[in-house]
């Protein structure tokens, strides 16, 4: 809970902009406090600047696009940004599956690019909620479909694994129902996305570096902000491992083999998904 000395610890006050959160209240004290913002107020300058400059042409500015977001998400989260981080994540997710930017998708990217600049400059409140923000910006879409070809409903699936041909299977599986995709190779950065953006069903590899997905999967269905959200596991392990048998009731298993295919029907359709 906020307290009423959480200004006076911080040296920040309420006058301050961007609405989207004060990056010292609370976290810093003394001059600290003082050269953080002092930071903070240049980095939301100089994005600014950025933004007005890349939305002057798009097409041919693919990887310059790319990387804008992948710093400022960085920056965004040192500077305790959370809104500003998760459409930077969500427009790398959705960056991620281009090769070229043809006219649909300038309009998609022109969205993210304008989300980050509504957030910067405050016209988005920093009490919006970022499972609802998310859900009005594009989803992603692979080069294997048409922008066309497919409607996009706002269900989100997080996948949390590497990128592989099994992950571009499951993907292509999801969209063609129509649900939007985010893919996240740390499982501590979906524990992170997954709280605040609150996905509809979530995929997860067992065997991840750091924390397993075994682990990830455990932690969230026992925090009251995720334990509601559909889980399934996949992995390779046999069933009577050990470390399958500490699993939370319920959670879907998704075999790599034979039968992946109708052990993702499975957990989509018990996801209520299909």
């Amino acid at each position: 809970m906020p307290h009423e000395t959480d200004n006076a610890i911080s040296g920040a006050d309420d006058s301050d902009t961007p609405s989207s959160g004060h990056v010292t209240r609370g976290l810093y004290s003394g001059a600290t406090a003082e050269m953080v913002e002092n930071l903070r107020r240049e980095f939301v300058d100089e994005t600014l600047e950025r933004l007005q400059t890349l939305d002057t042409d798009l097409a041919d500015h693919l990887g310059d696009i790319r990387e804008f977001f992948f710093q400022a998400r960085g920056q965004a989260h040192n500077f305790n940004l959370p809104l500003l981080e998760v459409v930077c994540r969500q427009a790398e997710n959705y960056l991620s599956a281009l090769t070229t930017i043809d006219g649909r998708r300038e309009a998609d990217i022109r969205r993210y690019l304008d989300a980050a600049t509504d957030i910067l400059e405050g016209t988005i409140s920093s009490d919006t909620d970022p499972a609802q923000l998310i859900r009005t910006l594009p989803g992603r879409v692979s080069d294997a479909f048409s922008p066309d070809s497919i409607e996009i409903r706002e269900v989100e699936v997080m996948l949390v694994m590497h990128h592989n041909a099994q992950t571009h299977f499951i993907e292509r599986e999801v969209q063609a129902c129509g649900y939007r995709v985010t893919i996240i190779t740390s499982t501590l950065e979906a524990l992170a996305h997954a709280t605040r953006t609150k996905p509809d069903f979530m995929i997860v590899s067992a065997v991840m570096p750091g924390l397993s997905g075994i682990d990830l999967v455990m932690g969230l269905c026992h925090m009251p902000e995720t334990r509601n959200i559909p889980l399934a596991l996949i992995t390779s392990l046999p069933a009577e491992s050990d470390w399958l048998r500490v699993l939370p009731d319920g959670i879907p298993v998704i075999r790599k083999g034979q039968s992946f295919g109708d052990d993702l029907a499975n957990a989509l359709n018990e996801a209520f998904l299909l």
